[in-house]
């Protein structure tokens, strides 16, 4: 475990080393701290952090491979509570008209997709999991998609490998993902870093993520993810987003 931990902070320190790091989006704000309307000049935004302004007419909500079989492999101590949050979450989403996507993974019959070099992949095809029109590749009723919401599927570990998800982005001029998903270590990690190599302004909801490894989760969470997003809880998403827009 401490192997894994130092190899993670590790890729951080060679990926980032010499770069002088500096609150994000520090430009959203003025020198005394005070906010500025969003960029198109609408009263949309909404502010997260001291350090992350939201504009809500360029901001998306990814949930992330809430899908039977995934859940199923988390405690079942575990599942409750994130199937709760993440309710809460895409619940104030959709009333700030805020657009929901989601990302699932999901392979063919046969699974043409898997390549007998990938550990992953190979041992889903092995168990037969997440196999399109079965039970368990579906998204877990509790956060079902709505009429409106768009569905990405990938055949990948990222939520940009594979999909179409940057061409869905542009089309509806997002520049800001608040995201969450299933495992913290897997698509979270993956598509934080795809996405901040992409420029994308981004927010981790790190109550709605959860990972096998409950350590790996708090390695991340607290120590990788804020070199590249801003990492909140459930709570202060919900209190952001219903909050007045920033005049």
């Amino acid at each position: 475990m401490r192997g894994t931990v130092r190899s993670l902070l590790l890729v951080v320190f060679l990926t980032l080393s010499g770069t002088k790091l500096f609150a994000l989006d520090k430009q959203d704000l003025h020198k005394g701290g005070t906010p500025i309307p969003a960029a198109n000049g609408a009263k949309t935004a909404v502010q997260i952090s001291p350090e992350f302004l939201v504009d809500k007419t360029r901001t998306a909500v990814l949930i992330m491979d809430y899908e039977n079989d995934i859940l199923g492999m988390m405690p079942e101590s575990v599942q409750a509570p994130l199937l709760e949050k993440a309710a809460a979450v895409l619940r104030e989403a959709r009333q700030a008209h805020v657009p929901v996507i989601y990302v699932v993974v999901r392979f063919r019959d046969g699974y043409p997709e898997v390549n007998l070099r990938n550990r992953l992949f190979s041992s889903l095809k092995e168990s037969g999991r997440l196999r399109e029109g079965t039970p368990g590749a579906e998204i877990h009723e509790k956060v079902a998609p709505q009429p409106g919401d768009v569905i990405v599927t990938k055949r990948r570990v990222g939520a940009f490998s594979t999909t179409d998800l940057e061409a869905v982005l542009r089309a509806k001029n997002i520049n800001t993902l608040v995201l969450f998903g299933i495992s913290t270590s897997g698509v979270v990690l993956s598509t934080v870093r795809w996405a901040a190599d992409m420029d994308y302004k981004i927010a981790v909801i790190s109550d709605a993520c959860a990972d096998r490894d409950a350590e790996v989760h708090r390695v991340l969470t607290d120590k990788v993810f804020p070199w590249q997003a801003t990492v909140i809880t459930t709570q202060e998403f919900i209190k952001a987003i219903a909050a007045k827009d920033v005049k």
